[in-house]
């Protein structure tokens, strides 16, 4: 096994990626959200690259979304669990303008945000009516690839 390189951040570097992050988390919750609702859905696709998060309404219309990269992480920091509490973060604001109160969680997949991004949720102050795994699983269909070997 190989030695693991540690990529090492001056200060400088380390409060602009930083500031970068909350510029970005500020500018996705000036956007407006002109509907009203009570109720709605969370999606959460968490896999082992990235973590897609997308908030409907009851009828299925989005009303807003998040993405790790779309906050500013970039590669295996994208699938991480403090990545998912930031989007939960950034779309806290817009949900709360919209008067979202209860919501129903559907989790998708396995990544390492699943969890985080549902207990942020919490934490926020929404009500989760229901948790849902929507996780595709086969009943044995079709031969699966060959695993990796690295």
């Amino acid at each position: 096994m190989g030695k693991k390189k540690v990529a090492k951040q001056d200060d400088q570097a380390l409060l602009k990626e930083t500031s970068d992050m909350e510029s970005a988390i500020s500018s996705s919750a000036s956007k407006k959200v002109s509907k009203k609702m009570g109720n709605g859905r969370v999606y959460v696709k968490a896999s082992y690259n990235n973590t897609v998060i997308s908030v409907t309404d009851e009828k299925g219309n989005v009303v807003a979304w998040g993405t790790a990269g779309a906050l500013g992480f970039k590669g295996p920091k994208k699938a991480t669990p403090f990545a998912s509490s930031k989007i939960v973060a950034a779309l806290t604001d817009k949900l709360k303008k919209a008067g979202l109160e209860n919501i129903t969680m559907y989790l998708n997949g396995m990544g390492g945000g699943r969890d985080s991004a549902m207990r942020s949720f919490a934490n926020q102050g929404f009500t989760i009516d229901a948790i849902h795994d929507v996780t595709p699983i086969p009943h044995n269909g079709p031969k699966a690839k060959k695993v990796r070997r690295v």
